[in-house]
């Protein structure tokens, strides 16, 4: 039997998705805030212009920005770090893996060059002139733009982050991006999966578990791979990707799902 879904409303406040966690962002993108009895966690750090939707959660639970303790990098895209620098000041640690920090630290606009996609951009704008919306909101949401963080602390395969509210495992999943990682809170059957695998690929057009296409990704055999790790979690886990809606139908079943998909 399917465990009941998360509710499917994302409003720019936040959206409850599972007890203690919250989804932010908008339809575009996701980043995710963990509220454990050790404190504020926040799951990838989306876009500057999606600031005003952590802020106003914060305020209407009675929360400041100086609360959240970390901020976990899933990789170190510019859609998914916007507000590092931001949240730094106000006293967060920013955690990436060691194989994405240089992309981290070189800001968004040299990114790209630290873990270069298979494929140019151009022949899926070509097939589905739709996604240059999505390339437009981001750009004006400031995903180019905004600083890097002034320091990380990083983590290597198989890490638990005991510095951080409730000790997540860093998982490695490899491909999007060298040190794509997902984090693992197996005491709140959570796995915040990033963009090794999602639930809407903007560029192809798909809704359900995939991965991402070559336009960015940096290597699709080893994203591939990845779903190896992920279809070995507990089948009452709840995946919480970076793009598109929480995965309540088992790990197994989305990494079954995103390998018959492939990588396009």
């Amino acid at each position: 039997m399917s465990r009941s879904r998360p509710r499917s409303a994302h409003s720019g406040t936040g959206q409850e998705v599972a007890p203690g966690v919250v989804r932010l962002g908008d339809p575009l993108v996701n980043f995710y805030l963990v509220d454990h009895p050790d404190g504020l966690t926040l799951v990838d750090a989306g876009l500057p212009g999606q600031r005003h939707g952590l802020l106003g959660h914060l305020t209407a639970a009675g929360r400041r920005p100086a609360d959240i303790r970390a901020v976990l990098i899933t990789h170190a895209h510019p859609d998914h770090t916007g507000l590092t620098a931001e949240l730094q000041r106000a006293g967060a640690e920013v955690w990436v893996h060691e194989d994405d920090r240089a992309m981290l630290m070189d800001g968004p606009r040299r990114a790209m060059r630290h873990a270069k996609s298979e494929r140019s951009p151009l022949p899926y704008l070509v097939r589905r002139p739709a996604a240059l919306v999505t390339m437009a909101a981001m750009a004006r949401q400031g995903a180019f733009t905004a600083p890097p963080p002034a320091r990380a602390r990083t983590f290597g395969d198989g890490a638990r982050l005991d510095g951080v509210p409730g000790r997540p495992l860093a998982v490695a999943l490899p491909g999007h991006t060298p040190g794509s990682t997902g984090f693992h809170f197996p005491d709140q059957g959570l796995f915040f999966t990033g963009d090794a695998l999602v639930t809407q690929e903007a560029f192809t057009g798909h809704t359900g578990p995939c991965l991402v296409c070559r336009a960015f990704t940096h290597d699709s055999a080893a994203a591939l791979a990845s779903l190896d790790a992920i279809a070995g979690l507990s089948r009452d886990t709840v995946l919480l990707p970076g793009h598109g809606q929480p995965f309540a139908d088992g790990p197994h079943e989305a990494a079954a799902r995103a390998r018959r998909f492939g990588v396009r």
